[in-house]
């Protein structure tokens, strides 16, 4: 799987980002309160956890908040670690 073969939806109703690879569903849900988005879980497939679903995945998530003025809350311990590693988001953590 290449980077550019990867096309991540968003479903608003489920309040979830979907990435579909060759029949696996990898997820990032999520909960709506006021301007905050609160990542909940992240969850991949071990048959395609090699191509960092997850990380795309989230930083999808990420992109998302920042580009409709959302705060961010992790409940989940892989967004959590993202953004340990990744102090270019610090700016949108409530």
């Amino acid at each position: 799987m290449r980077a550019e073969d990867i096309e991540i939806t968003h479903s608003p109703k489920k309040q979830r980002f979907e990435l579909n690879v060759d029949g696996h569903l990898a997820v990032l849900d999520y909960i709506m309160m006021d301007d905050i988005i609160i990542f909940t879980h992240t969850g991949v497939p071990p048959e395609i956890s090699g191509s960092n679903p997850g990380v795309k995945l989230v930083e999808t998530g990420l992109a998302f908040a920042r580009g409709n003025g959302l705060q961010v809350r992790s409940k989940c311990w892989f967004v959590s670690k993202y953004l340990r590693r990744h102090p270019e988001y610090q700016d949108l953590l409530r």
